[in-house]
């Protein structure tokens, strides 16, 4: 009996040397415009990410989500997303974000305005709309064309267009950048845009942000400028060139803390080939998860790192994935904002 109470705990002994423990924050989704949480590519999208980083993710929904994305004012969705957030005793400790297209702009406002929130550690970005849009984001249905159609005719910057369109909050015309200022309620705020009135704290909390990861599409063509994923736009005035970030007076005048990240070299500049949202499995492993674990919890009980023992287990598993015919490169989504 207690030869085999001693073989028991020399096994469990023997696990705990091959088996790292890791300790993981949980992550939060933010989908985009037509989106909701309750859809199967987002679904499946946050779930993988689970699995593979071994953290808990939460798809945390505003309104009703699909028509709720397009109607609800951009600072009315932070706002509710704020309460959420801190609400959520799981994010208590802090959280990192994986941000989807528009559901960028909401990630960011958490972070910005968000009075008493936990923090944020990882900002994940996929196609965010970060520096504005040139042009009306495309339809997905003909009555939301038709009702987008109707309000752009009272002015993309009037007052009812901004209460009841949520795309208008960062529809920012190169060639219209008084109006833009003027009237657009969201993103010039959320950029320091406004000289006079930027607020400190914004950059402030902005820039504590432990990593900001900017994913851009190279095929992406809803969004226009794509670069406008690296905070990248055209110059005022003009739509003949487009500005990388680092020459746009949000980073060179450091308005948000951008440039503060980066000099830090806390901001990651990824492209990745595909449309709009287009990304594959593999690209999801190689620049994602990384930034879902938590790797200052992370601990390997054994000095000598990955063992023989770690290394035949995943080639094991790589094999039999193969041989199962898994394409880790097959797109995962495929969404309109």
């Amino acid at each position: 009996m207690a030869q085999s109470t001693h073989f028991t705990i020399f096994i469990v002994f023997i696990l705990c040397l091959i088996i790292p423990v890791t300790y993981s924050l949980p992550f939060i989704v933010l989908h985009g415009i037509s989106d909701k949480c309750s859809n199967r590519g987002i679904k499946k999208f946050t779930k993988l990410l689970s699995n593979w980083s071994g953290s808990q993710g939460y798809c945390v929904e505003i309104g009703d989500g699909s028509w709720d994305s397009w109607v609800m004012p951009l600072h009315e969705q932070t706002e509710i997303a704020c309460d959420k957030v801190k609400n959520m005793s799981e994010l208590s400790d802090g959280y990192n974000l994986v941000g989807l297209s528009q559901g960028n702009l909401i990630g960011r406002g958490i972070v910005e305005f968000c009075e008493g929130g936990p923090p944020v550690k990882n900002f994940i970005s996929l196609g965010g709309i970060h520096a504005g849009e040139a042009s009306v984001p495309l339809c997905k249905t003909t009555f939301v064309c038709l009702l987008a159609d109707s309000l752009m005719t009272l002015g993309i910057y009037s007052k009812y267009v901004q209460e009841h369109f949520a795309p208008s909050g960062y529809i920012k015309i190169p060639t219209d950048i008084s109006a833009y200022l003027k009237g657009c309620e969201f993103l010039p705020q959320l950029n320091n845009e406004i000289a006079g009135t930027r607020n400190s704290t914004y950059k402030e909390r902005f820039a504590s942000l432990e990593n900001l990861v900017l994913i851009m599409f190279e095929q992406d063509s809803i969004l226009i400028p794509k670069e406008t994923a690296w905070f990248g736009y055209y110059p005022d005035g003009s739509l003949d060139t487009i500005l990388p970030a680092q020459q746009t007076p949000l980073y060179t005048e450091d308005w948000i803390g951008l440039k503060t990240l980066d000099e830090a070299g806390k901001v990651k500049f990824i492209n990745v080939s595909g449309g709009h949202l287009d990304i594959s499995q593999s690209d999801m492993k190689k620049y994602i998860v990384p930034y879902l674990k938590d790797e200052a919890s992370s601990q390997l009980t054994t000095a000598a790192g990955s063992s023989s023992s770690q290394r035949w287990l995943s080639s094991m598993w790589n094999f039999f994935m193969k041989l199962g015919g898994s394409n880790e490169d097959q797109l995962l989504l495929s969404i309109v904002y």
